[in-house]
C-alpha cells in the first residue's frame, strides 16, 4: 500500500456541494474517509491469510449516503445518542431541539454533523484532520462549537481523536457510527461473531431508549459480555431491554477511569480470524446490532445490507446524560477543551 495521500472527488450533494474522498494507508491497513459526514466509507484489514477484508458497511455514491438515515460510518454530533423530549436546560436557559426519534432527539437532529461537509485541515498518507464549525443556535444548541477530528492509521490501528471548543456553555458528545462486520461488509448477519465488553454495568432504559438513571450490573443477564460471546446467542432472550430495543441498542458503562485510554470492547470473527480491540477515553459505549438496517440503499459493489448485518460500538457520554446529574456530564463550558480518543486495533487469530 502506498504512503502518499490520495484525495479525489466522490460526487456532489443535492445542494451542489462537492464531496472529497481521502485514502489513508499504513503498512497493514487502509481506509477511505469522506468529507460528507466525516464518514468512514471503507476499512481494509488483513484476515488470517493476509487478504484484505473491508470490515465496514457503506455505499458507492453520495446519493446513496444522502438517501439513508442510519448514520452509516459518519461522525455524529453535536450530541450523539438521545436527549429526552428534545429539551434541556443550561445555566437557567431552556433549549428545544428537533424530535427525530419517537418522542426524543437523536444524534444531533435533522441536520446533524453526519450530513455536513467537513473541511480538510491537514492530510498525509496516514492521517487527516477534519474540521467543522457549528454555529450558535444550529439545531437548537447554544454556542458556536468548533470541532476538529483526526483520523490516523498507525500500523494495525485506526485512531479517532475528537477536539472541540465552544464560546457558550453547551452539550457536546461526539462519536463515530461505523457498522462493523469482521467477516466482510457483504457477508451477511453478524450474529455468529463474538463480542467482549469491558463493562460490568449498563444503563437500563425505557421503551423509547431513554435511561432510567439506574446503573445496573450486567452479571446474570443477556447484557453480560464479560467474555467473548456470540452476538446472537441471547439477542432474542425474553428480556425487556432487548424486546424494547429490538435487539442490542444500549449503553454500557466502561470499566476504569474516564479520560484514560482503556479497553472498551473486543470483537472477533471466526470466519476471517479478524480481531478488533476498541479502547477509548469516553465513559460509555453504545453497542447496537443494526436492528433497523434493512431499509438502506444497496451497499458497496451491490451488497445487500439487511437487519443485523453490522454492529456499532459508539463510544460516548451516556444517552440523555444532560438530564441525569449522576452520569458523567456532557456539558462543555467556554475555555474547556473537549478532548477524547477512541482506537480500533486489528489483529488475527
Amino acid at each position: 500500500m502506498t504512503s502518499s495521500p490520495m484525495l479525489h472527488p466522490f460526487g456532489i450533494t443535492k445542494k451542489g456541494e462537492p464531496v472529497t474522498q481521502i485514502t489513508l494507508s499504513s503498512d497493514a491497513i487502509s481506509c477511505e474517509i469522506l468529507t460528507y459526514g466525516g464518514t468512514i466509507r471503507r476499512l481494509f484489514v488483513p484476515d488470517r491469510s493476509g487478504c484484505p477484508v473491508d470490515v465496514v458497511l457503506g455505499f458507492d455514491t453520495i446519493a446513496d449516503y444522502e438517501a439513508q438515515d442510519k448514520y452509516m460510518g459518519a461522525l455524529v454530533g453535536r450530541c450523539a445518542n438521545r436527549i429526552a423530549h428534545g429539551t434541556f436546560s443550561l445555566e437557567g436557559a431552556s433549549y428545544s431541539l428537533a424530535v427525530n426519534n419517537g418522542p426524543n432527539h437523536l444524534h444531533g437532529g435533522l441536520m446533524g454533523f453526519n450530513q455536513k461537509i467537513w473541511t480538510v485541515e491537514e492530510v498525509s498518507g496516514q492521517h487527516v484532520i477534519l474540521s467543522l464549525v457549528s454555529q450558535d443556535g444550529e439545531e437548537g444548541y447554544p454556542g458556536c462549537l468548533t470541532v476538529r477530528v483526526t483520523y490516523r492509521l498507525e500500523q494495525n490501528t485506526l485512531s479517532i481523536h475528537y477536539h472541540a471548543v465552544c464560546d457558550k456553555t453547551t452539550v457536546c458528545n461526539l462519536t463515530n457510527h461505523s457498522y462493523f462486520n469482521l467477516s466482510g461488509h457483504n457477508s451477511g448477519p453478524v450474529l455468529e461473531q463474538q463480542l467482549k465488553l469491558f463493562a460490568s454495568s449498563y444503563t437500563p432504559a425505557d421503551e423509547t431508549s431513554i435511561p432510567t438513571g439506574e446503573v445496573a450490573p450486567t452479571a446474570g443477564t443477556p447484557m453480560d459480555f464479560a467474555v467473548l460471546t456470540p452476538i446472537g446467542e441471547r439477542i432474542e432472550a425474553d428480556f425487556q431491554p432487548l424486546i424494547w430495543g429490538a435487539g442490542y441498542d444500549h449503553n454500557w458503562v466502561i470499566d476504569g477511569t474516564i479520560g484514560t485510554l482503556r479497553p472498551a470492547a473486543q470483537a472477533y470473527s471466526q470466519q476471517t480470524g479478524i480481531v478488533m480491540d476498541v479502547a477509548t477515553t469516553m465513559p460509555g459505549v453504545q453497542f447496537y446490532t443494526g436492528n433497523y438496517v434493512e431499509s438502506t440503499p444497496v451497499g458497496k459493489a451491490g451488497a445487500v445490507y439487511d437487519r443485523r448485518h453490522g454492529f456499532c460500538l459508539e463510544t460516548q457520554f451516556y444517552p440523555d446524560a444532560i438530564h441525569h446529574t449522576q452520569f458523567p456530564s456532557p456539558v462543555l463550558h467556554p475555555g474547556q477543551n473537549y478532548d477524547h480518543t477512541t482506537t480500533f486495533h486489528f489483529s488475527v487469530k
